[in-house]
């Protein structure tokens, strides 16, 4: 097999670009860990520069056409190469419990899924670096104030460090998609732990979002808190403007509150 077509139902759009690929694959710091998972290297474009470096590349494809041309052209990814989909399989089958970074030029109709999947593995994963829809690498990197600005940024930003790197044209791809794409690089916070209830915390931040334009005493009525903290300042404000600490104090509120 000389080429594998993209497939419209996987989101397929193929980079072209040898320079690019090369970018992407040295945005990766190669700190805290010897392993690294692609998702979804198609023909390889990225998967080449990274079989250069000094770590463990391993992938991960559910396109059969895409796993069988890995298999004849990158002799180096000899049982390697797992042939599921990302989202549904157990990565310890294969990873065990070792820190392994992500990496990958992520398809579109799955990529916000694909950052959930990391923050649930954010024990394991100390970096992530790839290509997305512009506007949703720039959603994740957004600060407070802006419409932009979601649950997404919030909850990778409670956890990793996001820069958003490059913009992409959308002419360097087959088929070219229609809109641009951009790079970014999450590295994980020294220390990861909040200081407040997680599970709490990702529901805080979810429901406050899902009535952005409420305020926080409105949106947040479902948890039936008290007169008292209603009467707090945070309350008057939504979502888009509270940063991630604000997030944090107002979780560690809503649980002080007997929630």
């Amino acid at each position: 097999m000389d080429k594998v077509r993209a497939k419209k139902h996987l989101g397929q759009h193929f980079l072209n670009d040898e320079n690019i690929a090369q970018k992407i694959a040295d945005s990766l710091t190669l700190e805290g860990y010897q392993n690294v998972l692609e998702i979804g290297p198609g023909m390889g474009v990225l998967t080449k520069y990274l079989l250069d470096k000094p770590i463990t590349t391993f992938v991960i494809e559910i396109d059969t056409d895409s796993v069988t041309y890995l298999q004849n052209h990158y002799p180096k990814l000899d049982g390697k190469i797992i042939s599921k989909d990302f989202l549904k399989y157990n990565l310890s089958e294969v990873l065990g419990a070792e820190p392994f970074a992500i990496i990958g030029n992520f398809p579109y109709n799955i990529s916000t899924q694909i950052v959930f999947k990391t923050l649930e593995l954010r024990h394991q994963i100390p970096e992530f670096s790839g290509m997305f829809q512009k506007e949703v690498a720039e959603r994740i990197c957004e600060k407070k104030g802006t419409k932009a600005y979601g649950i997404l940024s919030v909850l990778t930003q409670a956890f990793y460090e996001a820069e958003y790197l490059f913009t992409v044209s959308e002419h360097v791809f087959t088929p070219p998609p229609k809109v641009k794409s951009g790079v970014l690089r999450l590295k994980r916070k020294e220390n990861f732990q909040l200081p407040c209830d997680e599970k709490l915390f990702f529901t805080v931040v979810k429901t406050a979002f899902n009535q952005r334009r409420k305020t926080l005493r409105n949106s947040l009525k479902t948890y039936q808190l008290s007169d008292n903290l209603k009467e707090d300042s945070i309350f008057d404000l939504r979502p888009e403007q509270l940063s991630v600490e604000q997030f944090i104090e107002l979780t560690q509120k809503i649980a002080a509150d007997g929630v």
